[in-house]
């Protein structure tokens, strides 16, 4: 499939976007994302693998209509938590039986 990244025109496929990504480790995912095999990675990543250019290049939309239209899954920014949740170390003395573990909220 024929598309334009960053002003540039790329020849991608799906076969090739695996190979290019085969081996390489995901980074922590704050933004937009794309499962590939049975990862996932920040599109700026895949991005940057699979066009070989600087992240600032090319818009995380670009990235996400290239692997949507290959049949990659994209998914939307992840939500952030709620603030009144409790902290992982709250929730576990709270579950061990802690005192006034949510009032330190």
């Amino acid at each position: 499939m024929r598309c334009v990244i960053a002003r540039y025109p790329f020849e991608l496929t799906k076969d090739g976007v695996l190979a290019s990504m085969e081996g390489v480790t995901p980074e922590p995912v704050t933004g937009e994302s794309v499962t590939i095999g049975r990862r996932r990675y920040p599109v700026k990543q895949v991005g940057q693998v699979i066009t070989r250019q600087d992240r600032r290049d090319f818009t995380s939309g670009e990235i996400v209509r290239a692997m949507t239209r290959l049949g990659f899954t994209c998914h939307a920014q992840p939500e952030a938590a709620p603030a009144d949740a409790l902290t992982p170390f709250q929730n576990a003395s709270a579950l061990l039986g802690g005192t006034d573990a949510a009032a330190e909220v």
